[in-house]
Parts: structure tokens; sequence; C-alpha cells
């Protein structure tokens, strides 16, 4: 298997707010939303701990509308993605460092409120496009600048 490799992550949680669909300044959708993954074990003590995990989900093109429309602050979410790190400079000029992972596919738990479920209550959605960080750059090779840090997903 030399030189392969594979960047996927699987993440199974509950959403920390409703997603949030923005558009480029080419017309590209993009939604950003957090979701929550707990871990418990037991200490040396035998106590229950508990930790909560934030993560970044970032999607783009249709399944970002979709996120717009069913991705809502509570629900527990199946997803899939790629994990992508990337840096930007904060509207005071400071360099920030970010990871996320960008959606390529999703499966909504436990029903919705707006009908068309199956019968289990899920709603698969996927085939997100790829969106690498070189269609993100422009000709000179750097991020594009064209949404403002306010409408970065994140």
């Amino acid at each position: 298997m030399a030189g392969k490799s594979l960047n996927k992550a699987t993440l199974l949680g509950n959403t920390g707010k409703d997603a949030e669909v923005r558009y480029t300044n080419n017309g590209k959708a993009v939604a950003s939303f957090t979701i929550a993954t707990n871990e418990s074990w037991k200490d040396q003590s035998g106590a229950t701990q508990e930790r909560t995990t934030w993560h970044n989900i970032v999607a783009w093109g249709g399944l970002a509308e979709v996120c717009g429309n069913y991705v809502k602050k509570g629900k527990q979410i199946y997803v899939e993605g790629r994990i992508e790190n990337r840096s930007y400079d904060d509207k005071d000029g400071v360099k920030k460092y970010i990871s996320e992972i960008v959606l390529t596919d999703m499966i909504l738990l436990g029903g919705n409120d707006r009908g068309g479920s199956s019968s289990n209550g899920e709603r698969s959605y996927g085939g997100a496009p790829q969106h690498t960080n070189e269609q993100m750059a422009s000709p000179a090779g750097e991020f594009d600048q064209s949404v403002p840090d306010a409408d970065l997903p994140f």
C-alpha cells in the first residue's frame, strides 16, 4: 500500500447550532456548524469522567443548502468528511489556525421537523463535491480573500 493515504473523519454527535449558510462572491454556498462528541470513562477512583469535544463542520454547494434547511441545534447527526487544517488572518491581523471537517456525507438521525423521513427517522445526504484548497486559492496561490472574515465557515 505504499504511496496511498486516506483522510477521512467519521463523527456521530449533536449539533451545537443551526447550520449557517453564506455565499462566496462567486455565488457558491458554504454552510458551517459545530458538532459535539462526548466520551466517558472511569478514573482511578472509579468515578465517571466525561469530556466533550467540539468539531467545526463545513459543507459546500448543494450539500451546504441541505445543511441550511435541515441541520438544527441539538439534533443528532452522523457525518463523514475529510480533515482540513488552514490558517487565516483575523480582523486584527493575527494569524489564526483552524481544523475543520469538510463534509462529504451525512445522516440526520432521530427524525426531522419537515417530514419525509424514512421509516427509521433517518435522512441521508451525500455526494458533496470535493472542494480542495487549490480550488479555494487564487491564481497567485493565496487563499481566496473574497469572503470577508465574518463569512468564514467557523
